[in-house]
């Protein structure tokens, strides 16, 4: 018997974790007790489609996140483009860093809020894995060709990766995520018409998503906005001037960080406007959210749901902001000649791919080959396709162009 005090001994064979100190940790970690009412909750979630019992120190979303982490589909998003290919310049943004940068927002905007950080990650992390090589270049090919088999659309595509195409466990196709993060993909966006009502029936689409849903929409806009400004002048595409003189919340910024830095070389001023500019957007959409909670006299996740509109947002001020941001990006950025002639070439690299494995399946790795009475040879193709990174469809490409 032990007495008063005492430690329990460690079972033989098993280390004692320095943290725990033998002590069973909780099935439930970061407990919702300091969360918003609105808040999603990890023991409250609607499961999975393949039940599975609870890990011992990781909630569901934990092993949501770390299983978008560990799928190959996350690893290859390393080599594929978010606006400059990665071959172009080691310091421009891959769709991985990208996925990142939103990651670490929608952190950031979800414990300010009092959300589930976890989820609000998990959803982010997974928002882009059905993009395919070259980005939207790709996905104009991708849907083109599959015209008549009902499309591509990389949120549709995103979803297939985690039900269906990843093959990582035995037992289940897929990543056996919780219907929370499924969902998320799901709502990423407010247009639901490329999907078909089959694979939206499940998420229930009249309902408005989940708070750690919505601020993704919002923090992958703020993501991309600013740093494809970065990107377009480290690219020398983008002048400084002309950001100036074009977008009146960049020059308030960058005028201000003038008289704040009066030593600093131009490259020091712009790079301080950059952060500047994405800390504005983060606290004007916590601060608008915030009063929507409160005008909406949310208090539940079902408030949340039944509300009519969206309840994340930007104020009218900064909504202006950033449609004239991504107005001059258009513009300025993604139809520059530079941009727009290594798209063209992406999508011309993209459906000579679907063309050559069409006329050639047995090109395709025999597995992939297997899905042919499944999901038919078109979609299959495409399917692998749009899994390739930009490095591999290029090598692909220049493999069937030497015969």
């Amino acid at each position: 018997m032990l007495t008063r005090g005492q430690k329990v001994p460690p079972r033989r064979g098993s280390p004692v974790c320095p943290v725990t100190n033998g002590r069973r940790m909780s099935r439930q970690p970061h407990l919702s007790r300091h969360l918003a009412p609105y808040a999603s909750r990890a023991e409250a979630s609607l499961g999975r489609r393949y039940p599975e019992p609870e890990h011992s120190y990781r909630n569901c979303f934990d092993r949501d996140r770390d299983r978008v982490i560990h799928s190959r589909a996350f690893r290859r998003l390393e080599y594929k483009t978010q606006v400059f290919p990665n071959y172009e310049g080691d310091h421009f943004r891959t769709r991985l860093t990208h996925t990142i940068e939103v990651a670490q927002i929608a952190r950031t905007v979800a414990s300010t809020l009092g959300l589930n950080t976890t989820l609000a990650e998990a959803v982010a992390l997974a928002h882009d894995l059905g993009h395919p090589p070259f980005g939207h270049a790709g996905e104009e090919a991708l849907d083109e060709a599959l015209m008549n088999h009902g499309g591509f659309e990389h949120n549709r595509h995103a979803l297939r990766i985690v039900e269906e195409l990843e093959e990582r466990y035995a037992s289940f196709r897929g990543l056996n995520l919780t219907y929370e993060v499924r969902e998320g993909i799901v709502k990423h966006t407010t247009r639901y018409d490329r999907f078909r009502h089959s694979e939206i029936n499940d998420y229930r689409p009249e309902e408005q998503p989940h708070l750690e849903a919505q601020i993704i929409d919002w923090v992958d806009e703020i993501a991309y906005n600013v740093h494809d400004i970065d990107d377009g002048v480290e690219a020398r595409i983008l002048q400084v001037d002309d950001l100036v003189a074009e977008l009146p919340l960049f020059a308030e910024i960058y005028s201000e960080q003038a008289r704040r830095f009066p030593d600093a070389d131009e490259r020091g001023r712009f790079n301080q406007t950059i952060s500047r500019l994405l800390d504005t957007l983060v606290t004007d959409l916590i601060d608008t959210t915030q009063g929507n909670i409160r005008t909406g006299k949310i208090e539940t996740l079902a408030d949340v749901r039944r509300y009519p509109d969206r309840l994340v947002g930007h104020s009218e001020e900064v909504a202006e902001s950033r449609n004239q941001i991504a107005d001059l990006l258009m513009a300025n950025l993604y139809r520059s000649p530079h941009v727009t002639a290594a798209m063209d070439e992406a999508q011309g690299v993209v459906t000579g791919l679907l063309q050559a494995y069409q006329e050639d399946p047995s090109r395709l790795p025999a597995r992939h080959q297997k899905r042919f009475s499944v999901v038919g040879e078109v979609r299959a193709i495409a399917d692998y396709v749009a899994g390739m990174t930009d490095r591999f469809a290029l090598s692909e490409s220049l493999r069937f162009e030497s015969g």
